[in-house]
């Protein structure tokens, strides 16, 4: 595939910051991207020429976009699938394929799938609506997750008490049981155009615990190496078993038994990689264009420990965004600050993250919890 970066043209879905740092290592191929975003100043734009606003869910849109592409490819699951499968006809490659966007974004979809298949996940029921939920009270505590649109810690509510199914979701989705896990960990897993398969190492995720956001994120993962067996093992029977291209994150649950589950899984780059920029041989982002791209896949071995601490716009916070501490946290030795270009914060947006490296663990976790005390994101 000597000649895949004359005049070919990549086309992003989604202009946030895992497409923002998509293009920034396909830089160093020399790679052509386009990209469309509902967001008129999206993180993104900055570093392209070729940007359109536009919504990703309306179908003559996409369509209209994709027509110059030789590739497209998705930062974000909340998109036309209908357009990308006629762009596909057209001669199009899109990658992860129309049909598997289509399944993971809806997760009851999701669900059947992991219960068809044989792969291990909490036991769950589909519901169409509240009412369905609360008929469930019987199997409280559990959760009620919306079946579509859900992102960032939004379409989940936990419900522990009968009183808790006031919050319950009116519209479809699932109930699923509350799984009292010891541990929740994330496995990136790449399968290349020939089927070619590879795992980064088991990465240990810590969520916020009233908006179910990644906080932050230890690599590796303090589990040991039976469960990091099974869990890479699993994630390669996820992605073969869907016929995926490209990069797929699986989220699991360890539980005090040491079964694995998965929870949910992601197929694009994800929060759970951004470490791999800095502590791995060969970053998510490159591992997923060497994926579409037809290319060998790349080494994933991880070259030192690392951590991941999330920048949240602080909660009461709104309007132009400034970053308090952050001279503080540039002195740390190991310390990588990655800001998205966001004009704007918000409560609890993601603006940013920092990546921590360092040979020793425990000095690790003190520069991690060092980052996430003292680098605030107000307005």
């Amino acid at each position: 595939m000597t000649d895949v970066f004359n005049n070919y043209k990549i086309g992003i879905l989604g202009g946030g910051q895992l497409g923002r740092m998509l293009i920034k290592t396909g830089m160093n191929l020399g790679l052509d991207f386009k990209a469309m975003d509902p967001d008129k100043e999206a993180p993104i734009k900055k570093y392209i020429h070729d940007f359109t606003p536009g919504k990703l869910t309306d179908y003559k849109s996409v369509l209209e976009w994709g027509k110059d592409c030789n590739l497209i490819t998705i930062e974000i699951e909340n998109v036309n699938t209908e357009a990308l499968k006629e762009l596909e006809k057209q001669g199009k490659t899109v990658y992860p394929q129309p049909h598997i966007i289509e399944l993971i974004k809806d997760k009851s979809e999701q669900k059947k799938f992991y219960k068809n298949n044989g792969i291990p996940t909490a036991p769950f029921e589909l519901v169409e609506n509240k009412k369905d939920v609360e008929a469930l009270k019987t199997k409280i505590p559990f959760v009620n997750k919306l079946a579509r649109e859900g992102y960032d810690g939004r379409g989940v509510q936990i419900i522990i008490t009968a009183k808790d199914l006031a919050k319950a979701f009116d519209a479809p989705g699932i109930v699923e049981e509350l799984i009292p896990f010891e541990k929740e960990i994330s496995v990136l897993v790449a399968r290349g155009v020939q089927g070619e398969t590879k795992t980064f190492p088991v990465v240990e995720m810590v969520f916020h615990p009233e908006h179910n956001l990644v906080e932050y994120l230890f690599a590796p993962a303090e589990i040991s190496l039976e469960i990091e067996k099974k869990a890479q093992e699993i994630a390669i029977d996820v992605i073969n078993k869907l016929d995926m291209i490209g990069l797929l994150a699986v989220e699991m649950f360890v539980t005090k038994e040491g079964e694995v589950l998965v929870n949910e899984v992601a197929p694009r780059p994800h929060n759970s990689g951004h470490q791999t920029i800095e502590a791995n041989v060969t970053s998510q982002y490159e591992q997923h264009l060497r994926a579409i791209l037809g290319l060998p896949l790349g080494d994933t071995t991880a070259l030192i420990s690392s951590a991941m601490v999330n920048l949240l716009g602080e909660d009461g916070y709104q309007g132009p965004a400034k970053y308090e501490g952050l001279g503080e946290v540039m002195k740390e030795n190991g310390v990588h600050v990655h800001l998205y270009g966001k004009a704007e914060t918000r409560p609890f947006r993601k603006m940013g993250h920092v990546t921590i490296t360092d040979s020793n663990t425990q000095e690790l976790k003190r520069k991690a919890n060092f980052v996430k005390n003292t680098l605030k994101v107000i307005a």
